[in-house]
């Protein structure tokens, strides 16, 4: 490890040890330096700068220059995890002393799938938001797989069973993936009498997260079953996929709360029907450990208490999940 000269100085001036702290923990948590810019809100070469800065002051090299993506070093992946346990601490502190009559105050960091997040979840936050002016709010949206070893949330709201078991859990809403097709579609090749039928029908088929997109899952718990669809049409967007089953070109396999709507309407008709579906349940994840501060209990609890009548509501939404 190159060497580094100490400086023998505490944090600039006008600078306290947590905002150290607490810009190194975003610089950890990015894909990128120009990344961490754009989330500190500075330009790059002062980002730059200031890293050097901390790591003279550390003796340490916390991350590795040249790579493509922000990689840290072993000093930095320990710096990291310990940098996030003091905040989190200064956090618990901070909630624990704040008159619990006061108004929320504070960051909260929501993220969520691309589909139901601009569907349903951001009009949640929205109100949420307009409901406790002392917070600010940034909510990020994504079609990439959840990354929970990287903390860059305080809340995520999932569609089916996280990747990461040592999240912790609070169901939203019950939801499933139904598969379904237009009528013009079932009029012209007729409609599947079995899950094994499937492999001679076109199959829609979307690329998301990491998952084995082809894979159909059927069943339940004690008696699961699955099938490889085929198809000439696949896209990573779910409203490309929606549209091209809505103009009649193949089965899809979609999540209830989006599909609800074209179902009630008769633009879309469930297949198999007599098949159960594996649950796909909305979820609300935060960290297994630590202390949940004040504001992202209330925004679970409001989620909780909004979300399951605005999904039975069933208005159209413009992406899927």
């Amino acid at each position: 490890m190159e060497s580094l000269r100490r400086s023998g100085r505490p944090a600039a001036r006008g600078r306290s040890l947590v905002d150290d702290l607490h810009f190194f923990h975003v610089v950890a948590s990015s894909e990128t330096l120009t990344a961490a810019s754009r989330e500190l809100g500075c330009s790059l070469p002062v980002v730059s700068k200031r890293l050097s800065a901390l790591e003279r002051r550390l003796d340490v090299r916390l991350v590795q220059r040249g790579a493509r993506r922000l990689v840290l070093t072993s000093e930095g992946e320990l710096y990291a995890a310990r940098v996030e346990a003091i905040l989190d601490q200064v956090r618990e502190l901070e909630d624990t002393i704040t008159d619990r009559a006061a108004g929320l105050r504070g960051s909260l960091v929501v993220e969520a799938t691309l589909g139901l997040g601009r569907a349903h979840i951001a009009p949640l936050v929205g109100e949420f938001a307009a409901a406790h002016p002392g917070l600010h709010v940034r909510m990020q949206t994504s079609a990439l797989p959840l990354r929970p070893h990287r903390r860059e949330f305080d809340v995520a709201v999932h569609v089916g069973m996280p990747p990461d078991s040592s999240l912790r859990m609070r169901r939203l809403a019950e939801n499933r993936r139904v598969p379904c097709a237009a009528p013009s579609y079932l009029a012209e090749y007729g409609a599947p009498a079995s899950v094994e039928d499937l492999v001679d029908h076109n199959c829609i088929v979307l690329r998301e997260n990491e998952g084995d997109f082809a894979l159909w899952r059927f069943g339940d718990a004690d008696r699961p079953r699955h099938v490889r669809v085929h198809g000439g049409l696949s896209s990573n967007d779910g409203d490309v996929v929606t549209g091209w089953a809505l103009e009649g070109r193949g089965i899809i396999m979609r999540s209830e709360w989006h599909v609800g709507p074209h179902l009630d309407r008769g633009e879309l008709v469930r297949v198999l029907p007599h098949v159960p579906t594996p649950p796909a349940d909305i979820y609300a994840l935060l960290e297994e450990d630590g202390h949940v501060p004040r504001r992202v209990s209330a925004l679970i609890e409001y989620l909780a208490e909004r979300l399951p009548p605005r999904l039975r509501r069933a208005p159209e939404q413009p992406s899927a999940t």
